[in-house]
């Protein structure tokens, strides 16, 4: 059994990932850290985790830990994940991993020096409904892509929120943005070759709470955009020249709709439901985390890719500064 520690008792994950750690067929909760004992003892407990740490040094340094899963603010997610490679850990580290691409190459080379696996926590690309928008595309079932339309957004003004203090690497972007980007480079196999933006950002705050953006892939184009101060809403559909593909809650399954995909036919006359009920896309990503790192051949989401997806990122930043396009 992979043997999991987690640095922080952040919200996402108390209420998604030790769950899942929990849950897995293949994995244990072992250890939880917190800068407070105290808290780290209580969601231990909670979870049932044998170890509880008062800082994140002395968890690295553990025994009792196979892997590392980190949740902490985005703006610390680069500085634990070498930490924790030096320790010898493999990492499941939050997306974003970092807030610059540059700064991933280093931590690939810390990656390949202690052998270890290092993944960004994209869970949408192990949710089969996912899968199976690219086995469809691939298939040929909407024809030639012409277009890629998404959409996510929620309210939050809690000015003690992370994702609205810019210091801690906050904002629509980093948070959510990452997800449109991922989810359509996942489904075609194909990156962006330049982007344009408009940006708004928070008079207060200093955050970009609000972006609509448009993606060149070449073959087909993405447009979407992002809000943290908006009515929620998540939605992705790829229209092509036969039909297209709606999912229908893209990156929180279950939680905005049903885990369910539409295709829909060129008159808009027919439709094929794909459902995926009960699917746990936080398990089947620790699952699949642990079997790769201890040697399966398992998919995941590589280093490698999260330099590409960062630098969409980084290239739509960029964009937000300039009118016309911004090479990726």
């Amino acid at each position: 059994m992979f043997r999991w520690g987690v640095l922080s008792t952040a919200k996402i994950g108390r209420e998604h990932l030790l769950p899942a750690m929990v849950e897995a067929e293949n994995g244990v909760l072992s250890a939880i850290a917190s800068r407070d004992l105290s808290k780290a003892r209580a969601l231990a407990d909670r979870f049932g985790a044998p170890h509880a740490f008062g800082s994140y040094d002395e968890l690295l340094a553990s025994k009792d830990i196979d892997g590392v899963y980190i949740p902490l603010p985005t703006a610390q997610h680069v500085e634990w994940t070498a930490k924790a490679i030096q320790a010898g850990k493999h990492v499941l580290v939050e997306k974003p991993l970092a807030l610059d691409a540059r700064d991933i190459p280093p931590l690939i080379k810390l990656r390949d020096a202690k052998n270890v696996l290092v993944c960004e926590a994209f869970m949408v690309v192990y949710h089969p409904q996912w899968i199976k928008v690219r086995e469809l595309i691939a298939n040929g079932a909407i024809g030639r892509l012409r277009h890629v339309q998404g959409a996510f957004s929620y309210y939050n003004v809690d000015p003690k929120n992370m994702r609205n203090q810019l210091d801690l690497g906050g904002g629509a972007l980093p948070d959510i943005g990452v997800y449109p980007t991922v989810s359509t480079r996942f489904s075609t196999g194909k990156e962006p070759l330049r982007v344009q933006a408009t940006i708004e950002r928070d008079k207060t705050f200093g955050t970009d709470i609000y972006s609509s953006i448009r993606a060149d892939f070449g073959d087909f184009e993405l447009s979407f955009y992002l809000s943290t101060q908006m009515a929620a809403r998540q939605v992705m559909v790829f229209h092509g020249e036969k039909g297209f593909i709606e999912v229908l809650s893209p990156f929180n399954a279950g939680i905005y709709d049903h885990h369910r995909i539409e295709l829909h036919n060129q008159k808009h006359s027919e439709a094929q439901v794909f459902r995926f009920p009960g699917m746990q896309q936080y398990r089947l990503e620790v699952e699949a985390f642990a079997r790769a790192a201890q040697g399966g051949t398992e998919r995941v989401f590589t280093l490698e890719e999260s330099v590409l997806n960062q630098k969409v990122i980084d290239a739509i930043f960029r964009a937000g500064e300039k009118e016309g396009w911004e090479t990726v």
